[in-house]
């Protein structure tokens, strides 16, 4: 199979890195995507272990066309009784960039007409169109002329992990922290800590790392599951080989917040992600630091300034570079923001600096190397 593991920007190196520690050999890195050819026991580890990975589609077919017929009769070349029964709901997601269409839904439309007279004609009976809930999830990309179908294996979306309930203002994209946390080289041998955590997406994250639990470890659904070959005994053979992997963690894995209606979204998640007693969530301003041991990192995601005016943001970053300095001196901070002009404020040099986007934000995660005194100096 033709595999494309679909992720965020400036992730797609963490993504090929972890394919690689799972086995998978011929990764090849795209724009926000990595893919690979492998089999069923390679799609179901991949969905089922994948950290920075939002979803894992599956090629069915790939063709160049130059009008609307060409793209039904492609579609309609596919052997989607293979996939999918007569009894099966369905949806069509298009992404279309391309002069041939002017309404990018409308080629959605055409192969939706040919999944059903693909079957039409066999059994005189068609599959059922579910936008809302659908069994099969497929995906068309039209790129020019060249357009490929391809079936969702996940169709929930894989940041989705199962142990978030409670919110707390905008929560990270778990597949985004997880990525973040492995862009920085923390793997789990160090101490962590996040000051600003908000519903603890940092933190619980670090904590699923270092204990080696799988991110799909609390999931019950997978779209491959509705596939007409899902084979649950290798699944479940899957998941059996790399739960034994999950191990005690050895070092502190801590966050705070000075609201305590992020704090109680913190623990809760915590427990659910069966981490409490590992990960230690308290309530307490940015100026009161958590214990950190110094060969280990700290990693926040402070406010980019969407609901604070620009005066008191430049103020909030003075004074975060002010503790930074009085209280982390020696330590690895990280800061992933959004606020460019504000970052600035903050009185510390980044000694690296790389673009990634929080949902449509751009943003930059910064790595400072605190010392005391002056940075020339």
């Amino acid at each position: 199979m033709e595999i494309t593991v679909k992720t965020l920007y400036g992730l797609e190196d963490v993504v090929a890195g972890e394919l690689g520690a799972l086995g998978i050999e011929g990764v090849e890195k795209g724009n926000r995507a990595v893919t690979f050819e492998g089999g069923r026991e390679q799609l179901y580890g991949a969905n089922y272990m994948l950290r920075s990975a939002l979803s894992i589609l599956v090629k069915v077919g790939g063709f160049y066309i130059s009008s609307r017929d060409d793209l039904y009769r492609g579609a309609l070349k596919i052997d989607w009784s293979s996939l999918m029964s007569e009894n099966d709901t369905f949806s069509v997601t298009p992404v279309v960039n391309s002069p041939l269409f002017q309404h990018t839904a409308y080629p959605g439309l055409v192969v939706k007409d040919a999944i059903a007279d693909h079957f039409r004609t066999r059994s005189g009976r068609r599959p059922s169109v579910n936008s809302a809930h659908p069994r099969i999830s497929v995906n068309l990309h039209i790129s020019n002329k060249e357009a490929t179908l391809s079936v969702d294996s996940s169709v929930l979306p894989l940041f989705k992990r199962g142990y978030r309930k409670l919110q707390a203002g905008a929560p990270l994209n778990e597949s985004l922290a997880a990525g973040i946390i492995m862009l920085t080289g923390w793997r789990g041998d160090s101490d962590f800590y996040d000051p600003m955590c908000g519903s603890g997406t940092f933190p619980i994250e670090a904590g699923l790392i270092a204990a080696a639990i799988p991110p799909g470890f609390k999931r019950d659904f997978y779209g491959f599951m509705n596939w007409r070959d899902y084979d649950s005994h290798l699944f479940m053979k899957v998941r059996e080989r790399y739960n034994r992997r999950i191990r005690p963690v050895t070092v502190k894995i801590g966050g705070s917040d000075i609201s305590m209606r992020a704090v109680r979204a913190a623990r809760d998640g915590v427990i659910k992600a069966g981490l409490e007693g590992d990960v230690r969530i308290n309530r307490e301003d940015f100026s009161a630091p958590f214990n950190v041991n110094r060969s280990g990192i700290v990693l926040f995601n402070p406010p980019y300034g969407k609901r604070i005016v620009p005066d008191e943001l430049e103020l909030f970053y003075k004074s975060t570079g002010r503790v930074l300095k009085h209280h982390y001196v020696g330590c690895d901070v990280w800061i992933l923001s959004g606020a460019a002009a504000a970052m600035k404020h903050l009185g510390l040099r980044p000694s690296s600096r790389q673009k990634l986007y929080n949902g449509s934000i751009e943003c930059t995660l910064n790595n400072y190397k605190v010392m005391e005194g002056s940075f020339r100096k």
